[in-house]
C-alpha cells in the first residue's frame, strides 16, 4: 500500500481582480488530510499483468482475446456436442427452407425445447468454428455457404414468429405412432405417451392432459380423449409457402401466389386434422381402459336403473315438498307484503299529517307574531294576505324535512322580530339554493 499526495495548482486570478472589491470570505479552508490509497480494479490488474509478463498493450489484448475465445469454445460444449454431418456442411445457403435449423446449430436433441440462451450460445460457438475469417487465417479455401446457413438458422430460431412457423412443419420433432406389435411389446402407455407429448406442442391450450396409466380414473381418460378430439392446433404451415414475388408491377401474379398459398395452408390444415383424428382413434381402439369401463358400465346397468328409479321417486317427492314449501313461502310473502303495505300506508299518513301539522305551525307563527307588524299596530287585510302568500310560496319550495326543521325553529315563538328573522334566514337560504327568486316574497325576508 502506497501513500499518494496530490498537489493541485490554484487557477490564475482574472485581470483586474481586487481583494478589497471582489473577495468576500464566507468561511475557512480546512486543513490538508493525508490518506492512503489502495490501487484496485480491472485497469490496475491489467497494468499489473502487463508488468509481470513484460507485455505491451497490443500483446496483452491479443493474448486476452485468444483466451476469451478458447473459454467460449470450451463453455458448455454439450450444446453442440453432436457430430456435424459432412453433407450438411456442403449445403447451399440459398436452399435455407430445406435445412434443419436445429441441426445446423447442433441443437437436434433439444429442437422446440431449446431456450433462447442455448440458441445464442450454440450460434456463438458455431460462428467461432466456421467463420470465414478464421478459416482464411487457417489457410482453408472453403466457401462461406455453411456460415450463411448458421446465420439464417439463428435468425429464424431467435425470431418467435419465424421459429413458430418452422416448428409448425418440423417433422424431426414428431414421434411416429407405434404399431400394434410395438404397443404390446413395449407397453401401451410407454409407447403412446411420447406420441401425444410431441403432438401436444401444437396445442393452443396448455398444459396438455397426459395419457395417464392403468390406474387413471374414467373422468381423466374421458378428459384426455375429449381434449384430443377437440384439439385446437396453432399449426399454420406458413413456412412451406411459395415465395411471393416482390415485383409491384405484376400484381396479378402476386395475388395468384397468395391465393395459392392460402389454399395450400387450408388443405394441409385439413389433412393434419384428419391425421390427428385417425391417430387418436387408433390409440383409443387399443386402450384397455376404455374396454374395462364399458364392461363395468354394462355390469352396473341394472344397478343404475334401480338407482335411477329410486332417484326419480325421490325427485317426485322432493318436487311435492318443494311445491308445498314454495306455497307456504308464497303465503308468508303475501302476508309480509300486506303488512308492509299497511305499515307503509300508516307511514304515509303519518308523514302527511306531519306535513299538515308543520304547515299549521308555519302559518300560526306569522299569525301569533301579528303578521310581523310592529307592536301596537293593527295588521290590515292586505298585510295578512301578503304574509300568508309568502308563507305558501315558501312551503311550496321546501321539502318535508326542511319544513319540519323550520317548524321546530318557529314553534312557540310569538315575537315579531324573532319570527321575522327566522323566516328571513330561510328565504335567504332558498334564494342561495336557487329554489326561489329574490322578489318572490313581498313581506318575508324584507
Amino acid at each position: 500500500m502506497a501513500a499518494v499526495q496530490v498537489s493541485l495548482p490554484l487557477p490564475v486570478l482574472p485581470q483586474g481582480w481586487s481583494e478589497e472589491k471582489d473577495f468576500k470570505p464566507i468561511g475557512q479552508l480546512s486543513s490538508a488530510t493525508q490518506r492512503n490509497i489502495e490501487p484496485v480494479g480491472p485497469h490496475f490488474l491489467a497494468h499489473a499483468r502487463r508488468k509481470r509478463h513484460h507485455r505491451t498493450f497490443s500483446e496483452d489484448e491479443r493474448i486476452q482475446a485468444q483466451e476469451n475465445v478458447k473459454r467460449v469454445e470450451d463453455d458448455d460444449a454439450g450444446d453442440i456436442s453432436e457430430p456435424e454431418d459432412p453433407l450438411m456442411l456442403q449445403r447451399d445457403a440459398k436452399d435455407w427452407k430445406g435445412q434443419d435449423h436445429y441441426a445446423v446449430l447442433g441443437l437436434s436433441k433439444y429442437r422446440y425445447k431449446a431456450t433462447e440462451s442455448q440458441i445464442k450460445r450454440a450460434h456463438r460457438k458455431k460462428v467461432l468454428r466456421h467463420h470465414p475469417d478464421k478459416k482464411a487465417a487457417a489457410g482453408s479455401s472453403e466457401d462461406d455457404s455453411f456460415f450463411k446457413c448458421i446465420q439464417k438458422a439463428t435468425e429464424i430460431l431467435l425470431d418467435p414468429v419465424k421459429r413458430r412457423q418452422f416448428d409448425s412443419v418440423d417433422e424431426a420433432a414428431g414421434v411416429e405412432p407405434p404399431s400394434k406389435k410395438q404397443a404390446q411389446k413395449q407397453g401401451f402407455f410407454k409407447s403412446w405417451s411420447p406420441v401425444f407429448e410431441a403432438e401436444g406442442r401444437f396445442s393452443k391450450d396448455q398444459p396438455v392432459p397426459k395419457l395417464g396409466d392403468d390406474n387413471s380414473t374414467k373422468e381423466e381418460v374421458e378428459e384426455f380423449y375429449n381434449f384430443w378430439y377437440n384439439f385446437d392446433s396453432w399449426r399454420s404451415f406458413e413456412y412451406q409457402d411459395e415465395d411471393v414475388p416482390d415485383d409491384n408491377e405484376n400484381r396479378d401474379q402476386k395475388r395468384h401466389v397468395e391465393r395459392k398459398n392460402n389454399n395450400a395452408r387450408k388443405k394441409k390444415k385439413t389433412e393434419d386434422t384428419a391425421r390427428l383424428r385417425a391417430l387418436v382413434d387408433t390409440c383409443m381402439q387399443g386402450d384397455e381402459r376404455i374396454k374395462r369401463f364399458k364392461k363395468e358400465q354394462q355390469a352396473g346397468k341394472n344397478k343404475k336403473r334401480l338407482e335411477r328409479e329410486a332417484a326419480e321417486k325421490k325427485e317426485k317427492e322432493d318436487k311435492i315438498k318443494a311445491a308445498e314449501e314454495q306455497e307456504r313461502l308464497r303465503k308468508e310473502a303475501e302476508e309480509a307484503a300486506k303488512a308492509e303495505r299497511a305499515e307503509g300506508k300508516k307511514a304515509k299518513e303519518a308523514a302527511k299529517n306531519a306535513v299538515k301539522k308543520n304547515k299549521r305551525v308555519l302559518k300560526g307563527s306569522v299569525k301569533d307574531a301579528n303578521y310581523l307588524v310592529p307592536a301596537g299596530e293593527e295588521a290590515g287585510a292586505k298585510r295578512v294576505d301578503d304574509v300568508l302568500n309568502d308563507v305558501e310560496a315558501v312551503m311550496a319550495k321546501i321539502e318535508p324535512e326542511e319544513m319540519a326543521l323550520l317548524a321546530s325553529k318557529l314553534n312557540g315563538l310569538k315575537v315579531a322580530d324573532e319570527v321575522g328573522s327566522i323566516w328571513g334566514d330561510e328565504i335567504k337560504r332558498l334564494v342561495d339554493a336557487g329554489k326561489i327568486e329574490d322578489g318572490d316574497t313581498k313581506v318575508l325576508g324584507k
